[in-house]
């Protein structure tokens, strides 16, 4: 998008001046935005990502005021055609970026992802795009699966499947986790011009685990909703997305 750059330095200042423990960005699909972020989000000193030609793999970035003890790129296995607009995800290499912490004491893993673009809408069971994106899904869930039973589990990102879609609850069914804005119907996504406004759906998600042996209260809302200074003269939205915004707290 035009003015990228401009636009994540005002993100990064956004970000600076809340207490968020860890951010969690997609598409960024060049290595001078990755710079951009890394200096300008100061007190964001511990980076997750995987290195890539062009740009962190699979265009994954987690930025976080917590040290990392452990940090993974996983691939998906199925990423579409090569003949098809599925080329663009296949080029970003798109996969799960699976960051490991410590939060008061609670392990915690946060897994960014973002699953395959659907570009006709179709997100039926017989779907080309859907049947991959399915693919994704169920590795999705299965590595959801895999981590420790006592840790709290992350998923965010962008997931291409509107909320309430057959695909959306089979994920949650397969994966375990839960939904903190179950049943909320405004969109994430904002189509630009030329885009049909079918496409203004629920497609974001920060999905959650809970561990098994701690009391947990969890609040979620979008978040930077509205058009923004991006710089001393003009305001845009800093993405074609909204944001989420999740709190946790412990009640042990």
């Amino acid at each position: 998008m035009p003015g990228t750059g401009r636009r994540l330095l005002a993100l990064a200042h956004e970000l600076e001046q809340h207490a968020d423990d860890v951010a969690c960005f997609q598409e960024i699909q060049l290595h001078r935005y990755f710079r951009i972020l890394q200096k300008a989000c100061r007190s964001f000193p511990y980076q997750a990502y995987e290195p890539y030609f062009h740009c962190p793999k699979g265009g994954l970035l987690t930025l976080t005021r917590i040290p990392i003890q452990q940090a993974q790129f996983i691939s998906y296995t199925e990423r579409g055609l090569w003949y098809t607009p599925m080329i663009m995800d296949k080029i970003l290499h798109k996969g799960m970026l699976v960051t490991s912490l410590e939060w008061n004491k609670i392990p915690l893993i946060v897994i960014n992802t973002h699953v395959l673009a659907n570009y006709v809408g179709d997100w039926h069971r017989h779907g080309l795009y859907a049947r991959v994106e399915e693919k994704q899904l169920r590795q999705l869930a299965d590595t959801v699966q895999a981590q420790r039973s006592d840790a709290i589990i992350l998923v965010a990102g962008d997931f291409n499947i509107p909320r309430g879609s057959r695909l959306y609850h089979d994920f949650l069914t397969h994966s375990g986790l839960e939904d903190p804005l179950s049943g909320d119907t405004r969109p994430t996504h904002r189509p630009p011009p030329g885009i049909p406004a079918r496409f203004a759906l629920p497609l974001d998600y920060v999905l959650v685990r809970r561990p098994t042996n701690h009391t947990l209260s969890i609040h979620c809302d979008l978040c930077l909703t509205d058009r923004q200074w991006v710089n001393g003269r003009n305001q845009d939205y800093f993405s074609d997305h909204n944001g989420i915004r999740i709190s946790i707290t412990d009640h042990d």
